[in-house]
C-alpha cells in the first residue's frame, strides 16, 4: 500500500552521519511533535536529484521555516557515507538540510514508493517524492510519475501546497 495524505509515517530507522560516524535516526522520535518535510529521490549524485531536487529545497528552506517547518530531511536508498559526502558536495548540509540513508530500503518500501530501473543500475530505489508531515501525520504528499522529473516534488511545489 502506498502512503497518502492522512496516513501516519511508518516506523523507521534511517542512518545519518554523526560526529562519531554512522548513527541511527529513529524517525518516530524525529517527527514527534514537529513539522517536517521529507523528500525522497532515486539516488545520491544522480542527475535530476543533484541539479534540481536538492537545490529546490535549499532555495526554499527559509520559506519553509517561516511556515513553521522544523526540519527538512532528504532520504535516499544509499548508505550514510554517501549521503554525508553528497550533502556536503551540494552545500545542502551547510544550508541545514538533513541527509539520511535508507540503506536497506525498508523505509521506502514501507511508504510503498520503491522502484527499480535495472537498465541504468537503479535497483530497489525510491520514487521521487516530497511530503509534509505534522507530528508524524502526512498532510501533503507529492509523488512524481517519472523519476527523471522534479516538478510536483520540488521545494517550490510543496511549499505552495502547505
Amino acid at each position: 500500500m502506498t502512503i497518502s495524505a492522512g496516513s501516519t509515517l511508518p516506523e523507521a530507522s534511517l542512518l545519518v552521519f554523526g560526529a562519531n560516524g554512522p548513527e541511527k535516526l529513529d524517525l518516530a522520535d524525529k517527527v514527534k511533535g514537529r513539522k517536517v518535510v521529507i523528500f525522497g529521490l532515486p539516488g545520491a549524485y544522480t542527475g535530476t536529484c543533484t541539479t534540481a531536487h536538492v537545490p529546490s529545497f535549499m532555495r526554499t528552506k527559509d520559506a519553509f521555516a517561516a511556515k513553521g517547518v522544523d526540519e527538512i530531511i532528504c532520504v535516499s536508498v544509499n548508505d550514510p557515507f554517501v549521503m554525508k559526502a553528497w550533502g556536503e558536495s551540494t552545500g545542502a548540509t551547510e544550508a541545514g538540510i538533513t541527509f539520511a540513508g535508507d540503506a536497506d530500503g525498508s523505509f521506502t518500501a514501507a511508504l510503498g514508493l520503491e522502484f527499480s530501473a535495472p537498465a541504468v543500475g537503479l535497483i530497489g530505489r525510491s520514487k521521487r517524492y516530497a511530503l509534509y508531515a505534522e507530528d508524524g501525520l502526512v498532510k501533503v504528499l507529492h509523488v512524481e510519475e517519472s523519476p527523471g522529473v522534479c516538478e510536483a516534488s520540488g521545494g517550490e511545489a510543496l511549499l505552495a501546497a502547505i
